[in-house]
């Protein structure tokens, strides 16, 4: 085995390229003495096609092996826009390949649609800008790209890097590669129905433990609880010592507890009394943003389709109770 051929079966062997469901290997390009010096075997793998056996496992793992039964579905899913400018520079005859950017702009504004539904429904008293940071967080480009690469679907994407310009930024690999599970889920909509997507990205996505409570900022905690306790008509919040240890040593610990009449709003801790005031009513806070309705209670607008209705036509709407609209966030020092 030549030099020429040793480096294409290692730059194949790196880039997950099969050469068995190629009809030649090496190719012509690669031994021909006048185009040897100009080959790249980088470049000459990421056109490769990936081999259809991977495309139809990757299918059968993600557990979608009935809605992409053909290996050319699952290769579009994979196919970013990018790439259409590799494969036009290097095969300017030959017809384009289909690429996911349409599925992937539907199936981005369908995951908008679930997550949002889902959170303000889970939590109905959550602030407007600490909802869009949370369905960022479970939807977002970077949990695309996260999912991706857990579904085993980095082998499958075909892609090309496209550096900066006025007129948009560089195309980086997790850019790319979110783009397979937006249109993945375009995919399950089209071949299927809306409850099916909803069910798709609720087991990839909705399901992720998430940590809202880092995304409520306060920058005076104390009186935004006094706005919001005024909104509901309740006294207005008295702070009291529960606990102390250690208050003429190097080291105290101070509990406090926010009232308003006799209910206990929040509790906190610290080293003096204002950190221990400041916690107590930033717990006061999340206790009141982040109640979550109870999952049995759960009801989302679109599960008025049913399980298998057609949007476009006119069909008997499943059982649906609305939840109550939560309180407005309190103007003064919430917005997340």
């Amino acid at each position: 085995m030549g030099y020429v051929s040793r480096r294409l079966y290692s730059t194949a062997s790196q880039l997950a390229v099969s050469t068995a469901h190629l009809k030649r290997f090496p190719p012509k390009e690669a031994t021909a003495r006048a185009a040897r010096s100009r080959f790249d075997p980088e470049t000459w793998a990421a056109l490769q096609p990936p081999p259809p056996s991977a495309l139809m496992a990757f299918s059968h793992r993600i557990g979608l092996g009935s809605v992409l039964t053909t290996p050319e579905a699952v290769q579009r899913a994979c196919t970013h826009k990018s790439f259409l400018d590799l494969h036009t520079t290097y095969y300017p005859l030959s017809p384009p390949p289909p690429t996911n950017a349409n599925l992937a702009a539907l199936g981005n504004a369908l995951m908008g649609l679930f997550a949002t539904e889902h959170l303000h429904a889970s939590y109905p008293h959550l602030p407007t800008r600490v909802l869009k940071a949370a369905v960022s967080a479970h939807v977002g480009p970077l949990t695309c790209a996260s999912v991706a690469q857990d579904m085993g679907a980095v082998p499958l994407l075909r892609w090309h890097r496209q550096p900066t310009t006025p007129m948009s930024p560089a195309l980086l690999h997790s850019d790319a590669l979110a783009s397979i599970p937006r249109a993945l889920t375009a995919l399950v909509y089209q071949e299927r129905s809306l409850a099916s997507a909803r069910k798709f990205v609720n087991s990839f996505f909705l399901t992720r433990q998430v940590d809202l409570r880092v995304m409520l900022k306060f920058r005076d905690p104390k009186r935004a609880l006094m706005e919001t306790v005024a909104k509901f008509q309740r006294e207005r919040p008295k702070s009291r010592l529960l606990k102390e240890t250690g208050r003429f040593s190097n080291s105290p610990m101070f509990v406090v507890g926010i009232y308003t009449g006799e209910d206990k709003l929040g509790e906190g801790f610290g080293t003096s009394l204002k950190m221990a005031e400041y916690r107590a009513a930033e717990d006061a806070l999340h206790r009141l943003y982040l109640t979550r309705t109870p999952s049995h209670l759960l009801q989302l607008p679109s599960s008025t389709f049913g399980q298998n209705a057609n949007i476009y036509k006119v069909a008997h709407e499943a059982p649906y109770t609305p939840g109550d609209l939560g309180e407005t966030e309190a103007l003064y020092a919430s917005s997340g």
